[in-house]
């Protein structure tokens, strides 16, 4: 089978010649804005620029599966064993607020213990975590550094958007599509208008335990090309207790969902690789493109374990606060690929700022037990 998938070379990156330039503004963004964010979003502590609010942080074990197909068992997949490993439920949102304001976006991240080998992350190679940053949506809302730059600005302002109603929303759409007015006609931004609507709008309310996560931009798989993502495996879907949320029933729906689940019972959710068959249909470079999967479905190498478990109370939250999940704390085996993953190595200055201002430790964890006993 492994000749049907395509092979990782560095050539199938597209990088802009002058990231370097756009990376130094986007950390002058994320760093600005955690610097005001004591303020801004009225806590007295620094919050994070994305993931703003934490649902709960999770104790968990990550088993790699014996028998998977060679070109899927590469890199960390290749040995079967069992990690610790926690867990970190969050909105997507860049801003703190009610459940029903951040609406129903959800991020998944996941640090694995005991991964052996350098990691990419440059202040921590020698670290042996490794993460998956994962969403409740298989597309990004931007493909380039450049339309990253101001996409992110517009967010971090939606809701100053979203208040004035229709009005607001055509100025919104018309701001991305634009540039905020300093693009050229040939580079609007019309893939990324079309993956804000889409995911603005196919994005549904649902329990954490009940939503697949993706990992949305590609990743090195060992000599192949993969995207990842998390699945609620069948048998513990079926167990769950809260099944429709209401998020108008108060400020905070998702979080007391989790807590009321894990104290319930175990879950399991499915770690899948998708591999790469068609750089064309499936591109590494346009984040805004779903994957389909009747080119490539994906499979399961690995099993996370959700023990039962109590998560409730402040020191939870303060547990999960305390840490620091990047898409390129990874083997090199597993390295992120394209522009916008690039992008998102900018997401260890903005931790440094947050860590720094809440007087924080900017060193990993050894082990999921020295977080959570």
């Amino acid at each position: 089978m492994s000749s049907e998938f395509v092979r990782y070379t560095p050539e199938v990156e597209t990088i802009d010649p002058h990231l370097d330039e756009l990376l130094a503004q986007i950390i002058d963004f994320w760093e600005k804005k955690g610097r005001e964010s004591p303020s801004t979003e009225g806590t007295g502590r620094a919050v994070r620029g994305a993931h703003a609010k934490s649902f709960g942080l999770v104790k968990a074990e990550v088993e790699i599966l014996a028998d998977v197909p060679a070109a899927y068992a590469q890199g960390i997949y290749a040995k079967p064993g069992r990690h610790g490993a926690l867990i970190r439920f969050s909105s997507t949102s860049t801003h703190l607020g009610t459940d029903a304001q951040l609406g129903p976006g959800l991020g998944f991240a996941i640090k694995i213990f005991d991964i052996d080998g350098p990691k990419l992350v440059e202040d921590e190679p020698d670290s042996t975590t490794f993460d998956l940053v994962l969403k409740n949506n298989p597309i990004f809302i931007s493909n380039t550094a450049k339309h990253y730059l101001f996409i992110e600005d517009i967010a971090n302002n939606a809701q100053d958007y979203v208040t004035r109603g229709k009005a607001g929303l055509h100025e919104l759409l018309t701001d991305v599509l634009t540039g905020k007015g300093q693009l050229q006609q040939q580079e609007w931004a019309w893939d990324e208008v079309f993956a804000i609507v889409r995911v603005a709008t196919q994005t549904h309310v649902r329990n954490p335990l009940l939503t697949t996560f993706w990992s949305m931009g590609a990743v090195r798989h060992g000599d192949y090309i993969a995207k990842i993502r998390v699945a609620p495996a069948a048998e513990s879907a079926t167990h769950v207790i809260h099944r429709d949320l209401d998020l108008t029933i108060g400020p905070d729906v998702f979080y007391p969902t989790l807590a009321d689940e894990l104290q319930a019972r175990p879950f399991d959710f499915d770690l899948q690789v998708q591999l790469c068959t068609d750089l064309t249909a499936m591109p590494v470079n346009v984040l805004t493109v779903e994957w389909p999967e009747k080119l490539s479905p994906f499979v399961t190498v690995g099993r996370v374990h959700l023990p039962r478990q109590d998560i409730s109370g402040p020191e939870n939250f303060e547990k999960g606060d305390a840490l620091a999940f990047n898409q390129w704390r990874v083997t090199s085996a597993h390295r992120p690929l394209g522009e916008i993953m690039n992008v998102r190595r900018i997401y260890t200055a903005s931790a440094k700022v947050r860590r720094t201002l809440n007087h924080q430790p900017q060193t990993e964890p050894t082990s999921a037990d020295s977080v959570l006993p």
